[in-house]
């Protein structure tokens, strides 16, 4: 259990702010989740920096929710390989969050999410500029991943 209860807004705020610094997708949401995971803020920044991108800029899974499942096992997550119980509800607590964030967009899909935006999914990261940030959608998945990873944390 948490020691206090998570500020929504704020979290949804700091998961913007770290993305609208250069970090990725993944990043901004696990980072923005660091204290309550016991991490610092560059462990946090550097643990996910993989997931980015869809995984890696593979534009699978969008790195902004496989942030939320990340941070849901490191602070729900099970450690005994026999406790099937712990797995299951772990399980059914990402695949809640899953299903609120799809209900939203439709698709966790990183390549899908940016086609519906009409941009055209790379394999390399593109340079952070204002025009970037301007065309990306990203933020708003961002916000939406924090809020949602924030509320369930409180319940």
């Amino acid at each position: 259990m948490l020691k206090h209860p998570i500020d929504v807004a704020a979290k949804a705020d700091l998961a913007r702010s770290l993305y609208l610094s250069g970090y990725n997708c993944a990043q901004s949401v696990f980072a923005a989740f660091s204290e309550e995971m016991g991490l610092t803020q560059e462990t946090a920044l550097k643990m996910a920096s993989g997931m980015g991108g869809g995984i890696g800029g593979l534009r699978m899974t969008c790195g902004a929710v496989s942030a939320m499942a990340m941070v849901l096992g490191a602070l729900r997550g099970y450690s005994d390989a026999a406790d099937f119980e712990g797995k299951k509800q772990l399980y059914a607590d990402v695949q809640r969050l899953h299903a609120a964030f799809t209900a939203v967009h439709e698709t966790s899909n990183c390549r899908q999410l940016l086609q519906k935006s009409g941009i055209v999914a790379k394999a390399q990261p593109s340079e952070r500029t204002p025009e970037y940030y301007q065309k990306r959608p990203c933020a708003r998945y961002i916000e939406l991943c924090a809020r949602l990873l924030a509320g369930e944390l409180n319940s």
